[in-house]
């Protein structure tokens, strides 16, 4: 695989040009905003998504499909609410036959409660698809500092090969057979940081956010299991890694608009003012439903999902949650 096109020129879709390009491949980074498209390309740089990261000359930012027919690696960075969309037109407008696609976006769609390697599955029924996930913040991976994360495939060779392209010293990239787990622990746990976020801005301590998270472990391996995954993965990369990483790092928008929320700021204001979108708001709703069409007992997306949907105070959210019944603990 020589050519690369990254479909999605959000904050994570820009580090991982500037990463992947880093040994003179060359780059398509596609975006759905023309004009953002041709600042980057005339500046060198993502000033809204990524400032401070000089993206190289063989990174090509493009609001043109044609420029990404020839890729033979087409990496899905796009929101999960736009993946569907995204994908047919790319459809559309034709891809090699023989491309692989990488889906790095992590959430579930709403509704049908499909993971995105799935939504790419419909669309292309032929290829092979792979996803990666892991405690990958954007601007940590786009500054160099080391950084680990994991790629699934259920074609062990394909996940290699891939290990092999796009991993470094610095990348280091995990392979596994287990795409299910690997997708779930990158969905729900930017949920839970939606509520690692409510703690801070509270002020409720470093015990409770410790209490909470690891709760939060114990619920995501509760459901994702329901949904197909394996206890085992979840302790990995892409479930304990990537929910110790968004819910405490400063980084982690999903943990800042929890935050915002914990200080009293309305969700519709903490919306207006992002430029970009966090997976936990929507990812709230699919898990939710997910949750209840398979009866599974889900104390804090439940009250995630009530404080953004339901309008219900987030002191009742938190009394509800520490006044359920006392049990023991089992993992």
């Amino acid at each position: 695989m020589t050519e690369t096109a990254i479909i999605g020129a959000g904050g994570w879709g820009t580090a991982l040009a500037a990463l992947w390009a880093a040994d003179g491949r060359h780059i398509s980074l596609w975006g759905n905003h023309a004009e953002r498209i041709s600042r980057i390309q005339a500046s060198r740089e993502n000033t809204e998504y990524l400032p401070g990261v000089s993206l190289p000359t063989n990174v090509h930012a493009t609001h043109d499909f044609a420029d990404c027919r020839e890729a033979d690696l087409l990496v899905f960075v796009t929101p999960s609410i736009a993946m569907r969309e995204i994908a047919t037109r790319l459809r559309a407008a034709g891809i090699r036959k023989d491309a692989m696609l990488l889906s790095c976006t992590k959430g579930i769609e709403h509704g049908l409660g499909l993971r995105m390697s799935e939504v790419l599955s419909e669309i292309f029924p032929t290829h092979e698809i792979a996803v990666l996930s892991g405690p990958n913040l954007a601007v940590e991976v786009a500054r160099g500092l080391p950084t680990a994360t994991v790629i699934g495939c259920v074609n062990e060779d394909r996940a290699s090969e891939l290990q092999a392209l796009l991993g470094s010293e610095l990348f280091r990239i995990y392979t596994s057979t287990d795409v299910t787990s690997i997708e779930l622990g990158g969905a729900l746990k930017n949920v839970f940081a939606l509520a690692a976020g409510v703690s801070d801005g509270l002020g409720l301590g470093d015990n409770s956010k410790a209490a909470l998270v690891t709760r939060s472990l114990a619920e995501l391996l509760r459901l994702g299991t329901a949904m197909g995954g394996h206890a085992r993965t979840f302790y990995g990369l892409s479930g304990a890694g990537d929910l110790i990483a968004t819910c405490f790092s400063k980084h982690s928008r999903n943990r800042r608009v929890g935050e915002r929320l914990g200080r009293a700021e309305p969700l519709r204001e903490i919306q207006a003012d992002m430029q970009m979108v966090a997976e936990g708001i929507p990812t709230a709703r699919s898990a939710y439903e997910c949750a209840q069409r398979l009866g599974v007992e889900t104390p804090i997306i439940d009250q995630v999902y009530a404080v953004l949907y339901q309008d219900k105070p987030l002191l009742l959210a938190m009394q509800d949650l520490l006044g359920r019944d006392p049990k023991a603990e089992r993992l």
